[in-house]
């Protein structure tokens, strides 16, 4: 018989006490040191057949679910009942937990997914302190950078995390981040691709000092902050109203009609710069920009008025993208679009 002492559910981890002594156990690996086509092999009971073994490959590591885990993904066997079960390398240690399959059938199709065994640990020993697992937070909302994106920007490769929201009065907003930044490195290691934030993030002790690089208008910013608990993060919506654009009125070399924002657009909005889109069609339509979308930035340049904007508009390069930094709702991404010859 065993207790509950805690579970965590990002993770698919819990850690159960059991009353005895001199009982068996295995061995616990490192899952940072697997290699993809490394051989491995799988315990548990598919379909109530008790102490099964299948065998197979690690096929890549660190796989991206969405969340604050990143699985291994392998080929070996697995099926309802192997949930839970050990994935073990051929020196008999175990580098994973046995947590999901990818199925169009609900049976397993070629592709099963294994909580790394560091993780396990992890979260095993918060469980043990804290009766509950717990990860670090920054306050931001992100996204993916594109290629257009690290171009127009300097970037040089599409690389680290887009700030497309700062929540206010978190540790990032603290920090001096801002929306429109991109994280390239947390606590000294890159950032890739924008999954790998929240990764080292979240293996963050609460209320630990890190360091956040940013890349803001050409240059490298180093900025301290102080990681907090993960928590539901609910954000309020503040959005402008447009007003119809006159008849006569041309659009701008973008496709874009946009007007100065009201001083209660910019109170409702929290933000001092920005024009109001009024009307998006051709190109500036095609690259997502809706009527109501607020224009923060264009090329790393702050935008201040419709007459500043429609004046950088008229000096862009047609051969070369465009970056916007548009804000919808309360959350910013960047844009590219090509201006017409």
């Amino acid at each position: 018989k065993a207790k509950v002492l805690g579970s965590d559910a990002r993770s698919d981890v819990a850690l159960l006490k059991v009353d005895g002594r001199n009982l068996p156990s295995v061995r616990i690996g490192d899952s940072s040191r697997i290699r993809v086509g490394e051989w491995v092999i799988a315990i548990g009971s598919p379909f109530n057949l008790e102490n099964t073994v299948t065998a197979g490959i690690i096929s890549a590591k660190a796989r991206d679910t969405g969340e604050y885990l990143p699985l291994i993904q392998s080929d070996v066997a697995v099926n309802p009942g192997n949930s839970g079960g050990p994935l073990i390398n051929m020196r008999g240690e175990v580098i994973g937990i046995n947590s999901q399959i990818a199925t169009l059938s609900g049976g397993y199709n070629g592709i099963s997914f294994a909580v790394p065994i560091d993780e396990v640990m992890r979260v095993s020993d918060q469980i043990r302190k804290t009766g509950k697992g717990t990860r670090g937070r920054l306050g931001v909302q992100i996204s993916e950078v594109t290629t257009d994106v690290a171009e127009s920007l300097g970037l040089g490769r599409a690389r680290g995390a887009e700030v497309a929201m700062v929540e206010p009065g978190g540790p990032a907003d603290k920090a001096g981040v801002k929306v429109g930044d991109i994280i390239l490195k947390f606590n000294g290691k890159d950032i890739d691709r924008s999954s790998d934030l929240p990764r080292l993030v979240g293996g963050s002790a609460v209320g630990s000092r890190a360091s956040v690089t940013v890349w803001r208008r050409g240059s490298q910013i180093d900025l301290p902050v102080t990681i907090v608990e993960l928590q539901e993060e609910k954000s309020p919506t503040a959005r402008a109203t447009p007003k119809k654009p006159a008849q006569d009125q041309a659009p701008n070399a973008l496709g874009l009609h946009v007007s100065d924002l009201s001083a209660v657009q910019k109170r409702e909005l929290k933000t001092e710069a920005g024009v109001l889109v009024e009307f998006a069609e051709g190109r500036a339509a095609s690259a997502g920009i809706r009527q109501g979308d607020v224009i923060q930035q264009m090329n790393n340049v702050e935008i201040t008025g419709a007459a500043q904007f429609n004046g950088l508009v008229a000096k862009l390069d047609a051969k070369k993208p465009v970056a916007l930094l548009v804000r919808r709702d309360n959350v910013s991404r960047y844009l590219v679009i090509r201006p017409r010859p």
